[in-house]
């Protein structure tokens, strides 16, 4: 089986490469034990161009573990330069979807209870002995303030379909934010859901647009909803217009 039929593969030029990641891979090794999604990315371009050597491939952005979407690689390091200095100034758009779950904890405060739209502010800090993120007094020491926006796609049966754009781009950011409010994404144990949903959890990069970097003309991808989603969460999707596509 070809490297390609591996990947589905959303944007591809000498100085990009971009795909649907698939929940359950990492984006990147760090042990260097798991298969992650790179190493795969670099064995299709190997392939596919018949590269000798090593393949170059930066990796400006990450998705954690259980999320999928759109993942952006550079296939060079001018590319990787510019791509990164976008993150950094928050210059990419970035759309998710997320499930969460209606189960408000006595201090929780799921404002997309109330309201259609909305805002979400917290100081977040990393705790790396349990590898989770953690929301903080404003004056903790090593705290970063972590924003998004929030707009309700759909409600059913004690499950919300977000769509949420954030402002900042904090480790867990969008998982914490919300499991902070007695509101976890589905499937996310590290934050507190008790449902299961195999590899994944109900959080799914949906958007990216940024600005190519050499073109400078504006890039808009969008990563279909990986088919469980379809099926789990059919009666919640079933509202918006076209369907969970």
């Amino acid at each position: 089986m070809s490297f390609a039929d591996s990947l589905d593969i959303l944007y591809e030029d000498n100085h990009l490469l971009a795909l649907n990641k698939p929940a359950g891979w990492p984006t990147t090794h760090f042990d260097g034990t798991d298969e992650t999604v790179d190493r795969l990315a670099k064995a299709y371009l190997k392939e596919k161009y018949g590269k000798p050597g090593n393949v170059f491939l930066g990796v400006v952005h990450r998705l954690d573990k259980p999320v999928s979407g759109v993942l952006v690689f550079a296939r060079t390091s001018k590319a990787a330069a510019r791509l990164s200095e976008q993150f950094r100034g928050g210059a990419v758009e970035k759309t998710y979807w997320a499930v969460v779950e209606d189960r408000p904890e006595p201090t929780g405060d799921c404002q997309w209870a109330r309201h259609d739209s909305g805002s979400l502010e917290d100081w977040l800090v990393k705790d790396d002995p349990s590898a989770r993120v953690e929301v903080v007094p404003a004056d903790t020491p090593r705290a970063q303030l972590a924003r998004l926006v929030f707009t309700v796609r759909g409600r059913h049966d004690g499950l919300t379909w977000l769509e949420l754009r954030p402002h900042t781009g904090r480790k867990h950011q969008l998982r914490v934010q919300l499991a902070s409010r007695g509101c976890p994404v589905y499937g996310d144990a590290k934050y507190g859901s008790d449902r299961a949903f195999g590899p994944a959890i109900a959080l799914h990069a949906r958007g990216l647009s940024f600005l190519h970097p050499t073109s400078k003309e504006p890039v808009a991808l969008t990563a279909e909803l990986p088919r469980p989603w379809r099926g789990r969460f059919a009666h919640l999707l079933a509202g918006e217009p076209g369907g969970p596509s």
